[in-house]
């Protein structure tokens, strides 16, 4: 009990730390999520510490996953009208979100000789980890690499994501919304907070219509190309 509840604060101090620094220095390669992983785990090499140790109170950090993208929903249901008025762009949005995603992993993951199971590992990658680990057990994947590919696609996303935004001068809530959630996930949507509770509510969607638009496109995705 006293080493997991070790491993909770430790996590939780670093996080908070990065924070601060963050608010501070507001630099998205200093966003608290990818900072706070990286200080996670140069702790444990250091002294050498093994990951089923930090997983005795890292499991419970790792339980409120569920509930917390459940949570946006919130956000979601005060935003219910914008929706309403913007259902089909979203969707579609979505969607050309999405296939880009599926395309883009098996592009490179061809381009670079990647064996199968790693691209079947891949193909979820851009869906929240909760949904993202079924789906790469059921297409023949390795859950534990999706797991990887997911948080990449994640930093990628919140690190990224805000230099493509201003470049294309992409200004509309609901374009940068659908941009997060549907590329980045949960990590994007967490970003995109910082742009407002508008385009918080749209990556949010993004994020839970990718989800399931990628529970059924991703089978049908590696069954179309042979993969």
């Amino acid at each position: 009990m006293i080493q997991a509840m070790f491993m909770v604060i430790l996590t939780v101090g670093i996080f908070l730390v990065m924070g601060r620094v963050y608010r501070r220095l507001p630099n998205p390669v200093l966003v608290p999520v990818l900072t706070s992983t990286v200080l996670v785990v140069a702790i444990l090499l250091v002294f050498n510490i093994p990951y089923e140790t930090y997983m005795t109170g890292g499991q419970w950090i790792d339980s409120f996953l569920g509930p917390a993208v459940v949570a946006l929903a919130y956000p979601m249901y005060r935003q219910r009208q914008v929706l309403k008025a913007h259902m089909m762009p979203v969707i579609f949005g979505v969607l050309a979100g999405l296939c880009t995603a599926l395309g883009s992993g098996l592009l490179f993951a061809r381009m670079f000789g990647v064996d199968r199971a790693s691209i079947l590992s891949m193909v979820p990658k851009s869906l929240t980890t909760p949904v993202a680990i079924p789906v790469s057990s059921e297409i023949g994947g390795i859950p534990s690499m999706t797991i990887v590919f997911t948080m990449v696609a994640g930093f990628t996303g919140i690190i990224f994501g805000p230099l493509l935004v201003k470049s294309f001068r992409i200004k509309s809530s609901l374009g940068r919304g659908i941009a997060f959630g549907s590329a980045s996930h949960a990590l994007g949507t967490s970003k995109a907070f910082e742009y407002g509770e508008r385009t918080a509510s749209m990556s949010s969607v993004s994020m839970s219509l990718t989800a399931i638009f990628g529970s059924v496109l991703g089978p049908l995705f590696v069954w179309l190309f042979h993969i």
